[in-house]
C-alpha cells in the first residue's frame, strides 16, 4: 500500500481500515498480540507523518499462521540523520544511542519519545534501516546489532515481527519500565550500541556521551554484553563522577565479564560513601 502524505492521513484510521482487515483476514489473531500490532503501527506511522518529511510511505503487511509482518518505509529525511541535525550530534550511531534510551523526541511540545522505545521492546524482532546504518533488536536474548552498510539508504525502513500465538501482553512491557506511579523512569541501554561510536571504551568523553539525559530517569540498567573490556576514566565517570552529582539516578550494571567487574568495582572504592550495589547475572 502507498500513501500520499500530501493528504490528510491519520494513523489510527489508517489502521482500523486498512491493517487491521488485512490480519483477521488470514486468521483470528489474539487480542493481545492485535493491540501490539496496534500500537507499533500506530506509532511508526504517526513517526513517518510528522518528522520524516517524507512524500509517500510504504506499507507492507505480511500475515502467515506463524508470524505477523509489518513494514513502514518512507521516502523522507531520514531518522538517524533528522535526530544528527535536530541534536548536533557526531554522527549517526550516536543519534541512534540516544534513540535506545527512550524519552528522546525533535518535538517534545507534541510526542514524549517512547515510542520507538516501546516498540522496539513489544515485537519478536524489531528493525530500522536508515542513511548507512541498520539497527535490530531481537527480544529472545534481548539481543541488539548494529553494522553499518556501504550504500545510504534514503528514507528510513522499520520492519516489526512477532509470532501471531504470542503470549505478550502490552501492559507487561509498560510496567517493565515504569514505576508505581506507571511514570516511564526506567532505561536499559545497551553499552555495545556506544562501543560503535569509537573501538575501545576507554575515556571521559565517551563515558559522557553513553551518559547524555540518564537524568530523566530514576534506574538505568547498564547492559555490557559483548563489551570485554572497559578504561579506568570511562568506569571512573560513570560509577563515581556521575553518581555523586545525580544520587537520586540509580546505575545498575547487568551482564559484565570478570574484567569489567573488576574496573566497576575499583571506581566505586573510591567513593566516600560506598554504597552497595545490585548486580544481576546473565
Amino acid at each position: 500500500m502507498v500513501f500520499n502524505l500530501d493528504e490528510d492521513l491519520e494513523e489510527d484510521r489508517i489502521w482500523r481500515e486498512n491493517i487491521k482487515p488485512l490480519l483477521t483476514k488470514v486468521k483470528e489473531i489474539p487480542s493481545n498480540v492485535l493491540t501490539i500490532c496496534n500500537y507499533g503501527f500506530t506509532e511508526m506511522f504517526n513517526n513517518v507523518l510528522d518528522h520524516s518529511e517524507a512524500k509517500t510511505v510504504v506499507v507492507v503487511v505480511n500475515c502467515t499462521q506463524l508470524n505477523i509482518e509489518l513494514k513502514i518505509c518512507d521516502n523522507g529525511i531520514g531518522i538517524f540523520n533528522k535526530i544528527k541535525k535536530e541534536l548536533s550530534l557526531v554522527d549517526y550511531r550516536e543519534a541512534l544511542l540516544e534513540l535506545s534510551k527512550g524519552k528522546l523526541t525533535t518535538d517534545p511540545e507534541n510526542h514524549s519519545g517512547e515510542g520507538i522505545f516501546f516498540t522496539s521492546r513489544m515485537f519478536d524482532h524489531f528493525s530500522m534501516l536508515s542513511d548507512n546504518l541498520y539497527f535490530d533488536h531481537d527480544f529472545d536474548g534481548d539481543d541488539w546489532l548494529i553494522e553499518n552498510k556501504i550504500k545510504e539508504t534514503k528514507g528510513t525502513l522499520v520492519t516489526l515481527l512477532i509470532n501471531s500465538e504470542s503470549a505478550r501482553n502490552i501492559q507487561d512491557v509498560f510496567d517493565k519500565y515504569s514505576n508505581e506511579d506507571y511514570d516511564f523512569s526506567k532505561t536499559h541501554v545497551p553499552v555495545l550500541l556506544s562501543s560503535y561510536i569509537e573501538d575501545d571504551l576507554v575515556s571521559r568523553s565517551q563515558a559522557k556521551r553513553l551518559l547524555a539525559r540518564f537524568e530523566k530517569f530514576k534506574e538505568v540498567f547498564l547492559d555490557f554484553k559483548g563489551i570485554n573490556y572497559i578504561g579506568q576514566a570511562f568506569a571512573d565517570e560513570i560509577f563515581r563522577v556521575f553518581k555523586k552529582n545525580h544520587p537520586e539516578v540509580e546505575i545498575i550494571w547487568i551482564n559484565t565479564n570478570e574484567e569489567v567487574e573488576h574496573m566497576i568495582n575499583r571506581a566505586l572504592s573510591k567513593k566516600d560513601d560506598k554504597q552497595i550495589k545490585l548486580k544481576f547475572e546473565d
